[in-house]
């Protein structure tokens, strides 16, 4: 059992370190307009085209492809005065666009860990997941003392990882936001790996900052969102 239990461990922190080596892409219109709703929510054609600096028709044009693909859908809503507009969102299709890593591997992972080993171990897979994660994090950010430098740093490797991660002021503390997740699937078979990224937050802002997750995607909201207060 010991030794099984090694492989499985061995296996396990290797296959997590390649699910979460996503880097996000952004190369094509099609790319940019996805990751505008994915990042933005729903909104119109003319916001998106004013940061995207294209035209409005031009952008409508991209919207309309991209809904013959089945990517993305729009709804019409009224706007006071005048004509109503069409708001845009993306499908489920179009979420797949960002990649939940390996799913169904990991799901069968998961699944396969706590059949044949139990629940505990599984438990110790994902601590050691964790841990292993959490060092990587706490070395990159070690040599900076800003609060504001350091998660600049966290949301700019969070976001090669696939979570489209930023990071903003909020008054006198910060929002950190993950976009997506690319460990979704996981997460849903597996509750203690979202608890995991919230010990690892925690340990990486544990002497400068509170840290408390605000809203959670697999609750029902858009997107992850992290407080972070100043201890002092």
């Amino acid at each position: 059992m010991i030794e099984i239990w090694g492989k499985v461990t061995t296996f396990a922190i290797k296959t997590s370190k390649n699910l979460e080596n996503y880097k996000t892409q952004i190369s094509t219109a099609a790319d940019r307009f996805l990751t505008l709703l994915k990042t933005g929510g729903p909104q119109s054609a003319s916001a998106m085209a004013k940061d995207l600096g294209i035209t409005g028709e031009g952008a409508r044009l991209h919207l309309l492809k991209l809904q013959e693909e089945g990517l993305v859908e729009a709804v019409t809503e009224p706007k006071g005065v005048g004509r109503p507009q069409q708001i845009w969102s993306l499908t489920e299709r179009g979420n797949r666009r960002f990649p939940d890593s390996h799913s169904d591997l990991t799901v069968q992972l998961i699944n396969t860990i706590g059949d044949v080993l139990g629940p505990d171990a599984l438990d110790e897979v994902i601590v050691a997941r964790e841990r292993a994660i959490s060092d990587r994090y706490y070395d990159a950010l070690s040599s900076l003392t800003d609060l504001s430098e350091k998660l600049a740093r966290l949301a700019e490797m969070r976001h090669k990882e696939g979570y489209l991660a930023e990071w903003r002021q909020d008054g006198d503390a910060f929002l950190f936001i993950e976009h997506h997740c690319p460990i979704c699937s996981a997460a849903k078979v597996c509750g203690n790996i979202c608890q995991a990224e919230l010990i690892t937050f925690r340990r990486l802002f544990g002497d400068q900052a509170s840290v408390d997750r605000v809203d959670h995607l697999l609750s029902g909201a858009k997107r992850c969102v992290y407080k972070i207060v100043p201890l002092s």
